[in-house]
């Protein structure tokens, strides 16, 4: 119960990545070290280069998941949905596609009710890759897809069609990258509109938009007040570009009349170097610049409600799997 008597608003931060040089690409990370350096640098603040590699290497150590779930509960975060990527056809990883499949259902046995895992496919995987996301969701308990465009596909590619089918039948939720990226990568994928093919052949799967009311946030919202089964996620809200700050963003977005389509996500750990997680979370409580004058009910959707809604299907089928 808050100090009003009203009861907490539960919050599931719906997109999550493991914090762990197993799941991203060190050449992804290395990139991220690299730009960090670089804007330092810019603004004149002398920080030797390797410092900062050891510092953002730092952050992706958490194979277990443990720190992440400690940010969690400093936080007041109930849930996180982690989302796999598959980087295959586009970067050199550690781990194979199920050895991946097995760290991350790990993660779920070792901090049970705390995590979801929407598992990563590429369309030239082949009947492989379709039996290993089947294999996700029936055995592992996946509860749910990540599409990763700009490793060099449309999310409207027919060769997705299988996996859709999939998602279909089991009532499982599809989250796709929109906007930019890894610097290496092909950003024409990144645009909302792609989509739109996918979500009419497959009015039954629920498509959210990955950092959609972040980047491309016209075409994102365009595509959800007109397409039932199209959502957005906030994630990546720290790194908005806009001269009023992230908060001011979001709180414009909010009052579009979409927030029924709208759904709460950190992009943790991206942002681990400036703000940690309760901090940022923080930002997004009852009176603060980015809920001002968004009524309770609404914040409760953004912040869990809808995600939950979403994943619902895949819940219970989750639940009949462990009774079994």
């Amino acid at each position: 119960m808050t100090s009003t008597g009203e009861e907490r608003i539960r919050i599931i931060d719906a997109h999550v990545n493991l914090g762990s040089d197993l799941a991203i690409p060190p050449e992804y990370i290395k990139e991220q070290a690299e730009n960090a350096y670089h804007r330092l640098a810019a603004m004149g603040q002398p920080v030797k280069r390797e410092r900062i590699y050891d510092r953002v290497y730092a952050q992706y150590q958490d194979h277990d998941a443990d720190r992440l779930v400690k940010e969690m509960d400093a936080a007041g975060v109930d849930e996180s949905v982690l989302i796999v990527p598959d980087f295959t056809h586009v970067a050199d990883a550690k781990l194979t596609p199920a050895e991946l499949a097995e760290l991350h259902a790990g993660i779920m046995r070792r901090h049970p009710g705390r995590f979801r895992v929407l598992w990563g496919v590429d369309p030239r995987a082949g009947d492989e890759g379709v039996a290993l996301f089947e294999r996700c969701v029936d055995e592992l308990g996946f509860q749910g897809m990540k599409l990763y465009p700009l490793a060099g596909y449309s999310p409207s590619d027919r060769r997705l069609y299988p996996y859709y089918e999939i998602c279909a039948a089991r009532g499982l939720p599809v989250l796709s990258h929109t906007g930019p990226g890894w610097q290496a990568l092909d950003f024409t994928y990144g645009q909302p509109l792609l989509l739109d093919q996918a979500s009419r052949d497959f009015p039954g799967v629920d498509f959210v938009m990955g950092h959609g009311a972040v980047t491309h946030v016209e075409e994102a919202m365009y595509l959800c007040g007109y397409r039932p089964n199209m959502y957005v996620d906030v994630s990546g809200f720290v790194s908005v570009l806009d001269p009023d700050g992230w908060q001011h963003h979001l709180n414009r977005v909010f009052k579009l009349g979409l927030n029924h389509k709208i759904v709460f996500g950190s992009s943790w750990p991206a942002f681990r170097l400036s703000a940690t997680l309760a901090q940022v979370v923080g930002e997004f409580r009852e009176g603060s610049t980015v809920f001002a004058g968004i009524k309770r009910s609404q914040r409760k959707m953004i912040m869990g409600g809808t995600i939950e809604r979403l994943l619902s299907g895949s819940r219970q089928q989750a639940g009949q799997m462990g009774a079994q």
